[in-house]
């Protein structure tokens, strides 16, 4: 098991208090989630954004979403239109930066700056890459493995070793080639941090390599355990299509095991990061990404076990 990462909470609460102090101009946080065809996920954001707010109840935190769902960005920025003061912290509940966080918000937003004068806007960064989302990772992982035979299927005696077993990281998949590299990204920094035979990446639509091909990749490496994380903050048509795949590929290949893990949106932890976001577009702009700068992890293990 690698070394967990302890984050102090980062409270949103105290963040907004410093900001309003006695000023009259109300501070808003307005999340904003992707939008799906399966009401349990959108649900599932609405239900994010509530246990924020029972952890602030003196704050309002607003919610919208970018399409598939109600109320769309358009919709709830109207809704500051009254001539009170306001200031809005905008915040993208995605892990990559692509077509949505860089250009169709934004070109919202600077819209309502323009309606809108009144109300100062300031625009955050989707959830990125981050130690927390490792250690979210890792925990589906081994969540996954405890349920697991202690032998694979047609392999005789002896379970598999880590050495042996594929965790492949299953992303959305985008037009946009920065967010496919940030999620191979991500699998190269798990691999780097777990001692794991191989840690893949795959995509349920838009790029390759996909799903069936990130399987026939990990058999073809040698993998006798093949691990699955849907690489999502909530659920949708995609999870359940992920599901589906894996099953039929399975079928298919009764000599490797094959097992999904969870997504990793059901996490507290999700909470606590969103709210270091909002510190990042509280105090200015991020010069450079040292997020995962391993003597910078390596420094924060050292100051919290000290």
């Amino acid at each position: 098991m690698g070394e967990a990462v302890s984050f102090g909470e980062s409270s949103l609460l105290e963040s907004l208090g410093r900001l309003g102090g006695e000023m009259t101009t109300q501070e808003i946080l307005l999340l904003i989630g992707h939008g799906s065809r399966d009401t349990e996920g959108n649900e599932e954001f609405l239900e994010m954004v509530r246990q924020l707010r029972e952890k602030n109840p003196r704050r309002r935190i607003d919610a919208a979403f970018i399409e598939l769902a109600e109320p769309g960005i358009q919709t709830v920025l109207d809704g500051y239109a009254d001539p009170a003061p306001k200031t809005v912290w905008i915040l993208p509940v995605l892990f990559f930066a692509a077509g949505h966080s860089k250009v169709e918000i934004p070109e919202i937003v600077n819209e309502a700056r323009r309606r809108l004068p009144h109300v100062a806007f300031h625009y955050g960064a989707p959830l990125g890459i981050h130690p927390i989302l490792l250690e979210i990772i890792h925990e589906r992982v081994a969540a996954s493995e405890e349920g697991l035979p202690p032998c694979p299927k047609g392999l005789g005696s002896g379970a598999a070793t880590r050495e042996e077993t594929a965790i492949l990281l299953i992303g959305r998949g985008s037009s946009d080639p920065d967010a496919n590299g940030d999620m191979h990204k991500i699998a190269r920094l798990y691999w780097e941090r777990y001692s794991y035979g191989w840690v893949e990446s795959c995509f349920i639509g838009v790029t390759q390599p996909d799903l069936p091909t990130g399987l026939k990749r990990c058999i073809r490496l040698g993998a006798k355990r093949i691990i699955a994380i849907p690489y999502f903050i909530f659920t949708g048509v995609l999870i359940k299509r992920i599901h589906r795949i894996i099953s039929e590929e399975q079928t298919g290949h009764p000599e490797v095991e094959m097992t999904v893990g969870d997504y990793l949106g059901r996490h507290p932890a999700l909470l606590t990061l969103i709210e270091e976001r909002f510190e990042a577009i509280r105090k200015g702009p991020v010069l450079m990404n040292c997020d995962l700068c391993k003597y910078r992890v390596h420094d924060l293990v050292t100051q919290t076990d000290s």
